[in-house]
């Protein structure tokens, strides 16, 4: 499935993605010396941290030409994985992928950080540690809340008047199968706000294609104190909370003039130009793998 597409980027959907470290010569199980300047990499879908149950592809950089195989084995894959050259005499590898083969991170394995090993002729060549995530957890991308009235950018907006109509965006890269709607409550609501896939308020942004959005639309209550408001949402089925802040300030919106603040309204003008950086409401895994020990 991935046997042409070493530092592929966005081939089939996959982005090549450094084990920790990101350095040449990670260090060895103790008592080996793996090769100096091989750096073995991962590769996984849409950019997402890995997961339990999750696809996983392997490649190695900086063999010495003339190498013919390498096998990664982990606690952590279903399965050990065959790397050979990615044509004769190359220093890069490609996955061998049998039918039938299950090149996979263990389902139901615990969070945490496994160590990753490629050998070649029963020599260590190349080491590492894999984090990984908890199965069915969500990666949310964004959760902004603006003025309906401007395109949602990547953080909210510095600030809202009371009585503003607004539009609350959520994205998450891995939205639990059949969720199609989420609530969000806030003391800033008159109640709770349903949010939805396939909203109409779904802005269209090129920087949530990767992942699933949810969005909707609601008035802030007119009679909410300035002051800075916890925004909550749970999803996947009630088992993950993720939550933003958003400031209160300003005349309420019902004695005419803009929904939002002067100072909002230059950020969110600012952010309507480009969606491109996604705020990370929960800091999400690390791209790169930490050297194991």
């Amino acid at each position: 499935m991935f046997r042409n597409a070493v530092r592929a980027v966005g081939v089939a959907g996959l982005a090549v993605v450094p084990l920790l470290g990101g350095a040449a010569g990670v260090s060895a199980a103790e008592g080996a010396s793996p090769s100096p300047g091989v750096r073995l990499e991962y590769h996984v879908a849409q950019n997402l941290a890995p997961e339990a149950g999750d696809d996983v592809w392997f490649s190695l950089e900086g063999m010495r030409p003339g190498w013919d195989e390498a096998e990664v084995t982990s606690p952590a894959l279903q399965e050990p994985i065959t790397l050979t050259p990615l044509k004769k005499g190359s220093t890069q590898s490609v996955q061998v992928d049998p039918e039938g083969s299950q090149h996979r991170i263990r389902s139901g394995l615990r969070p945490g950080t496994y160590p990753v090993t490629a050998t070649s002729h029963g020599r260590i060549v190349a080491t590492a540690t894999l984090k990984v995530a908890a199965e069915n957890s969500a990666q949310i991308d964004r959760f902004v809340i603006g003025p309906r009235d401007a395109f949602p950018g990547s953080g909210t907006p510095a600030s809202l008047r009371p009585g503003s109509d607004v539009r609350v965006v959520l994205t998450d890269l891995r939205a639990a199968p059949g969720e199609n709607s989420l609530t969000v409550t806030s003391p800033v609501f008159k109640g709770p706000l349903i949010i939805k896939t396939n909203s109409p308020d779904n802005p269209g942004c090129k920087c949530d294609d990767a992942g699933t959005v949810y969005a909707g639309h609601a008035r802030l209550r007119g009679d909410v104190p300035e002051g800075r408001y916890t925004v909550t949402v749970v999803s996947h089925h009630g088992q993950h909370t993720t939550t933003q802040h958003v400031t209160i300030a300003g005349r309420p919106v019902n004695d005419g003039g803009s929904s939002w603040a002067v100072a909002g309204g230059v950020a969110a003008a600012g952010l309507a130009l480009a969606c491109g950086g996604v705020f990370t409401v929960r800091r999400q895994r690390s791209r790169k793998a930490e050297p194991s020990a």
